[in-house]
């Protein structure tokens, strides 16, 4: 297992390497050490995630505060948004924390031959799909809560209104990082955009790691996911949503990477296989996947997208 056991001809089939999601371990003392870094900070986003899953927002209290102004309801709404931006800024602060390590993940996948480099680094590869794993699930639930940007923008004004007074000495989340932390949460699929633009930045500043190695690392992964869940290779289906998570994933960030996109007739990734094995799967929803598809990728719609794959899509 893990091994590089064939390769399809036709560029628009999946490429047959088996990731063992279920059991890859870290071989080499390179591949521990990078595990280790992206362990470190990945073991945090299952408590990112239910925190974002179980944030109510501070709805009633702002409401109050609007409709009924005073001391007594805006120092309510006050007390109430101060935890909640904390909790924001907790989610705030993973992004950048997922932004160091991503690029590291690129490098020990991508200096090389990618397929190779994917089938003999099983563990970063399994790392990989966590990361897409937890990003396309981050924004997915964010996309849904409106609290999220009703709340900050609330803090923000008040804020505001806070250094008119001069009553914003020992506030925490002040101008510089409030402005960073607004322009991460009004985006719609924040964490994605991290990743995007993350890697755009690191092509642009790395000259070790080639842009056709990430582009090819990624459609490697779509492919594979795909041939995974089509063929049954596991049962488990949280192995199989990770697997769906990760080909999604990995399909948006080469279409935000390549000049032609995913979806353009001679795409190395079986994009129509990937949308039907999305629309296939019963064990788990689908949906947001195939939203993030449709909102989430920029050549969609671009007239080079044949209109059969638009289809699949509309």
């Amino acid at each position: 297992m893990g091994k590089l056991t064939s390769l399809l001809s036709s560029e628009k089939e999946p490429q047959e390497i088996f990731l063992d999601f279920q059991n890859a371990q870290p071989n080499s003392d390179e591949e521990k050490e990078i595990h280790g870094i992206v362990a470190a900070v990945m073991a945090r986003s299952p408590d990112i995630l239910d925190k974002l899953l179980k944030y109510d927002g501070c709805e009633e209290f702002i409401r109050k505060a609007i409709t009924t102004p005073g001391p007594e309801t805006e120092d309510a709404a006050w007390k109430a948004v101060l935890p909640a931006v904390d909790q924001l800024q907790e989610f705030y602060d993973f992004s950048l924390e997922l932004e160091s390590c991503f690029p590291k993940l690129l490098v020990a996948l991508c200096k090389d031959d990618p397929k190779n480099s994917l089938a003999s680094q099983q563990a970063l590869a399994k790392q990989l799909a966590d990361v897409f794993d937890f990003v396309l699930r981050f924004d997915d639930a964010k996309m849904v809560n409106p609290a999220i940007q009703n709340d900050f923008s609330y803090y923000r004004r008040t804020l505001n209104r806070m250094k008119l007074s001069k009553k914003d000495m020992n506030i925490k989340i002040r101008d510089e990082l409030a402005n960073r932390m607004s322009l991460f949460f009004a985006y719609p699929t924040p964490m994605m955009k991290v990743l995007s633009e993350t890697t755009v930045k690191f092509l642009s500043t790395d000259q070790t790691v080639p842009r056709e190695n990430v582009t090819n690392a990624l459609a490697t992964i779509c492919n594979v996911c795909h041939d995974m869940v089509f063929r049954k290779k596991f049962v488990d289906p949280n192995i199989n949503m990770l697997c769906l998570r990760a080909m999604t994933g990995a399909i948006i960030l080469f279409d935000h990477l390549h000049a032609q996109g995913a979806f353009v007739k001679r795409s190395p990734i079986n994009i129509k296989g990937c949308i039907n094995v999305l629309k296939s799967y019963t064990e788990s929803p689908t949906d947001g996947l195939l939203n993030a598809l449709r909102f989430t990728t920029v050549h969609l719609n671009d007239a080079e997208t044949p209109n059969s794959i638009k289809q699949l899509l509309s």
